[in-house]
């Protein structure tokens, strides 16, 4: 089995995503993406980078889904109930 890294340079974060460096330092700095400051360099989780890419979905994200899909249930349970039905 291939044995992957953990944790990316911002260098290889910008490859992956096809922006600069720059663009990854600021969306580090809003907290878009989340990097631990090493010296004077910052690293990435591989699970931060997945998120970037729209591979993983956040806790941020997770919870607006599950409010949307309760927020349905409620509004249209017995419509799902009869579509289920079908």
């Amino acid at each position: 089995m291939k044995d992957f890294k953990d944790f990316f340079s911002t260098a290889e974060v910008a490859n992956v995503l096809r922006v600069s460096r720059i663009a990854v330092f600021k969306r580090i700095k809003s907290g878009e993406i989340k990097a631990m400051k090493i010296g004077r360099s910052y690293i990435i989780s591989k699970e931060e980078v997945l998120k970037a890419l729209g591979l993983a979905l956040g806790e941020k994200s997770k919870e607006g889904i599950d409010k949307v899909v309760r927020k349905a249930l409620g509004q249209y349970r017995e419509v799902f109930r009869k579509l289920g039905a079908e």
